[in-house]
């Protein structure tokens, strides 16, 4: 049998995949926690209605170090796009990954019947295959919000270089769609993202997957039964 069906877990992410994951929450969260700050302290009228705003800048060392902080997240960000861009089309692991994340026709009938289940009109739940249509939503949501926020990020980061050669996507421009997107992502994150995968019944108060990257085999039957199935048959082929 292979390694990844050993006992009463199985192997469901690679260190790779799980190693790209943490610098990204890593960076995100340290993006958002000095990002949301530094917006405020950049729009003086809010900063005496807001006590927490001052006192975050402080808990960070200052306004200098907070940005200096800021930046260097988003160093991070940057890095472990590139580097997954690299993952996505050299290795053969980034590859299957990918196709996997593809959005596919059964997953608009899996959120049909998904709905219908919650609404209590079937008994039959959608039968998921590695990644189920709210995991592919996180996927591609980071995806092009990574492209949004690293794209408006650099131009306020280096103004005066865009100033001169993105003569189409001014300063102001910049700032407006990078806060707006990091309050779209701040959302996403610790509303929907982090109830998927810590605060839903099943797996309040959370779950140590992002780290070793095994779930249990009864998790595995009853969110990824398709996957695990497939994995089945790749052993009994000795694959």
């Amino acid at each position: 049998m292979s390694d990844r069906r050993e006992g009463a877990y199985v192997q469901r992410f690679s260190w790779q995949f799980r190693a790209q994951h943490i610098v990204l929450f890593t960076s995100t969260t340290v993006l958002i926690l000095t990002g949301i700050p530094l917006w405020f302290l950049g729009h003086p009228v809010y900063i005496d209605h807001v006590w927490w705003v001052k006192e975050s800048a402080g808990a960070f060392g200052g306004i200098g170090m907070m940005r200096l902080i800021h930046r260097v997240s988003a160093a991070g960000l940057i890095a472990v796009s590139l580097y997954h861009l690299l993952y996505t089309f050299l290795s053969r692991e980034g590859r299957r990954e990918f196709l996997e994340l593809l959005p596919r026709p059964k997953d608009v009938a899996d959120v049909t019947i998904n709905s219908l289940y919650f609404l209590g009109l079937t008994k039959k739940r959608p039968r998921f295959g590695r990644f189920t249509y709210y995991e592919k939503f996180d996927y591609w949501a980071v995806y092009w919000g990574c492209v949004i926020m690293i794209g408006s990020g650099l131009v306020l980061w280096f103004d005066k270089l865009a100033a001169s050669y993105v003569t189409w996507f001014p300063y102001k421009l910049a700032a407006l769609i990078h806060s707006d997107e990091a309050i779209l992502a701040a959302l996403a994150l610790f509303v929907w993202h982090f109830y998927n995968v810590h605060f839903r019944p099943s797996r309040f108060p959370g779950t140590l997957l992002w780290l070793h990257g095994r779930i249990s085999r009864e998790e595995m039957l009853e969110d990824h039964p398709l996957e695990y199935e497939k994995m089945a048959g790749e052993d009994d082929r000795g694959e």
